[in-house]
């Protein structure tokens, strides 16, 4: 790994024996063991310390350095997260005496909500998919639409839609085996919609590349990873946004599966149940959507509570007019 030449052999070896377990034991996709090897290869370049030597103070003076630098609290709290992992990993394997990472504080993150797609604008969206397939009806424009129900009917993470195998999906089965962060499988249920949008798209796959069909994979591609790329599923979804009249920049395979999870909730489901489609390890992740159930709590006490309603009942007007 090019840019670990720069730092201590030591340091190299361990940073290498840290990756390995993340990948061996937490399924760790390559794109996250290259953020975390560029996190800890940035902290020990910057401050000078070596594994063994890093203190407490080392790791706050750092992170103090990213402060001063304007760093987004978002950055310096994933690097914090890298060091607290790795240390820990040392700690526990007896290749480090001590943990220097304990008792520092995360920095104070600023809550922000997601920006979401609006109801109308998911079913403008759908809705101009769906039109272009039934003008062009080939596999281009079968493959747009099965992506997209997909994506919003089920809430997976656009590395997962990719990623699914064949065997994942079965036609008569109303539910998908999904592998999310960390190797973690999950069931994902997936409405009519959706499954007929991708038995379309395969029935034309097999129609149109029947070498393309027999891939292992739900979304085959002739490049050299064997799947769509992330990038192409984005640059279908920025298309399709102009095509629908909606701004390109609204739209993203994330935002999608943010659409996923503030409908549901919108629609009365049950937070745990959408912590559990979404793969969240963590309810503390999915709880970001709870201005939702806020605002659905609000309205059902201001509509169904006996006493909003007597309220209504024995308002001003409704009351009769006391004789002077």
């Amino acid at each position: 790994m090019a840019s670990m030449k720069i730092i201590m052999a030591e340091d190299r070896h361990l940073i290498e024996q840290f990756l390995e377990m993340l990948a061996a034991e937490r399924g760790a996709a390559a794109n996250s063991l290259a953020a975390y090897e560029r996190d800890l290869v940035d902290f020990f370049t910057r401050t000078g310390a070596s594994t063994q030597s890093t203190t407490t103070e080392d790791i706050r003076h750092y992170l103090d350095l990213l402060h001063r630098e304007k760093r987004a609290a978002s950055t310096a709290s994933r690097r914090l997260s890298a060091l607290r992992q790795y240390f820990l990993f040392l700690f526990r394997e007896g290749l480090k005496a001590d943990n220097p990472a304990i008792g520092i504080d995360s920095p104070r993150l600023p809550v922000r909500l997601p920006g979401v797609l609006s109801e109308e604008d998911v079913n403008k969206l759908l809705s101009c998919a769906e039109a272009i397939h039934r003008e062009k009806n080939n596999l281009q424009s079968a493959r747009l639409l099965a992506l997209l129900e997909m994506l919003y009917a089920t809430g997976m993470r656009i590395t997962e839609l990719i990623s699914l195998p064949r065997r994942a999906f079965a036609p008569d089965r109303p539910v998908l085996f999904v592998r999310g962060k960390g190797g973690a499988e999950r069931m994902v249920p997936m409405g009519d919609q959706a499954r007929t949008a991708l038995l379309a798209y395969l029935t034309i796959l097999k129609r149109d590349k029947p070498d393309m069909a027999a891939s292992p994979w739900l979304f085959p591609s002739r490049g050299a990873m064997g799947t769509l790329s992330r990038m192409r599923v984005q640059q279908m979804l920025k298309s399709l946004a102009q095509e629908a009249g909606i701004r390109p920049e609204l739209l993203s395979a994330h935002k999608m599966r943010h659409a996923f999870a503030t409908h549901l909730l919108a629609h009365g489901a049950d937070l745990r149940a959408v912590q559990k489609m979404l793969g969240h390890a963590d309810i503390s992740t999915t709880q970001i959507y709870t201005h939702v159930l806020e605002e659905r709590l609000r309205t059902l006490v201001s509509e169904k509570h006996p006493l909003a309603q007597r309220d209504q009942t024995e308002s001003p007007q409704s009351k009769p007019k006391q004789d002077g």
